[in-house]
């Protein structure tokens, strides 16, 4: 990969020098992860697992965050075209930066009335539908407490617990669950590539407003999803 040229790449941008400076010290840094650890691969070669392994490397001490390679790297993989490993990077990055949680309003195809009387219900995100609808007892005294049915309420539990994965939020989260990956336990059962050909054919079959997801973001919610501790009882 070529210093110079991605230097105007990144100038061309609107990247200040300053930026172009660090962007340039952390591709070096993992292009010599990549030469000592990982078979000499350049970056224009990286997977999945190259990247992932380079985020735990700088994460081995306690404390360290990789969030500022991930960014630096979306730039490199932006250069090299290489859309997959981009979006990985964007999704590690998003996953070490701290948000609020995601409104349970926002989630796409849910009744804005039902929303509002879980807010008044005191819940109005993720975690704290997670929190209130964590087993069948719970959904069961909430549905009886706001007067929602049962199968609304697990509907709001069951988007909220595909959030956990970063990316997995507004219109996947609702793409998911329609095409009947509803759970984390579910999406850990499939294989990438076979998950995101269900998906591009439930999207051209049913008219879905939305996008399947690219190879990259498939393989990552996979991994998240084998991953992540059980929270909800179904």
């Amino acid at each position: 990969m070529n210093k110079e040229e991605f230097g105007t790449f990144l100038k061309r941008g609107g990247r200040s020098a300053s930026a172009i400076k660090r962007c340039q010290w952390m591709k070096a840094e993992f292009e010599a992860f990549l030469q000592q650890q990982r078979g000499g691969k350049c970056i224009e070669e990286t997977e999945p697992e190259d990247l992932e392994a380079f985020v735990a490397w700088v994460e081995r001490e306690p404390k360290t965050s990789a969030k500022t390679y991930l960014w630096a790297l979306g730039y490199c993989f932006e250069f090299v075209e290489n859309d997959d490993m981009r979006e990985l990077a964007g999704l590690l990055r998003a996953q070490r930066i701290t948000r609020t949680p995601f409104p349970l309003k926002d989630f796409r195809g849910i009744d804005p009335d039902q929303a509002a009387t879980l807010a008044e219900a005191g819940i109005r995100n993720v975690k704290q539908m997670l929190k209130a609808g964590r087993t069948p007892g719970d959904r069961q005294e909430l549905a009886d407490e706001t007067g929602l049915p049962l199968d609304v309420i697990l509907e709001f539990v069951k988007l909220s617990d595909l959030a956990r994965i970063p990316g997995i939020k507004c219109i996947r989260a609702r793409l998911y669950h329609d095409a009947g990956v509803d759970t984390i336990e579910k999406m850990a059962d499939w294989d990438p590539a076979e998950l995101r050909a269900m998906l591009i054919e439930f999207v051209e079959r049913t008219g879905f407003d939305g996008i399947a997801p690219l190879p990259g973001e498939a393989a990552f919610s996979v991994a998240r999803a084998k991953g992540l501790p059980k929270v909800v009882e179904y």
